[in-house]
């Protein structure tokens, strides 16, 4: 790691978590809710026939880029290991990147540019670590 991004790295990683659990938590708990409107937002793609298989994809993808940001935040703090943190940095750009194809297949261009902002400071993160 860059001497002194310490500090960054762990807030970068906390930010990826709060992202990723909780859209992971709202997907659990409103799944049928977003696969209805899922079913309409990609209903002229070719994914428009795969939104639930699509969905739980997204879905594990958050899960464990979030989970691998927290053990990341404490194998820091703990022995200054950083292989949970790159796995972590790795699995939200991959996260990303899938959430940015859908967006550009739905032709949901703000969608997609929103994207662009959190793919930042991932790919960031990797280039700390």
């Amino acid at each position: 790691m860059i001497p002194n991004m310490q500090p960054v790295v762990i807030i970068t990683l906390l930010f990826f978590a709060i992202t990723f659990i909780q859209s992971g938590y709202d997907k659990i708990m409103d799944w049928k809710g977003n696969i209805n409107w899922l079913k309409s937002h990609f209903a002229n793609t070719p994914i428009k026939n795969m939104v639930p298989q699509s969905l739980l994809l997204i879905l594990i993808l958050e899960v464990l880029s979030g989970a691998f940001s927290v053990i990341g935040i404490v194998q820091i703090v703990v022995n200054d290991g950083l292989d949970f943190a790159f796995l972590s940095g790795i699995l939200s750009c991959l996260t990303l990147l899938f959430l940015l194809l859908g967006q550009r297949l739905a032709k949901d261009y703000d969608g997609a540019r929103t994207i662009v902002i959190y793919f930042i400071p991932a790919i960031l993160l990797l280039s700390w670590l």
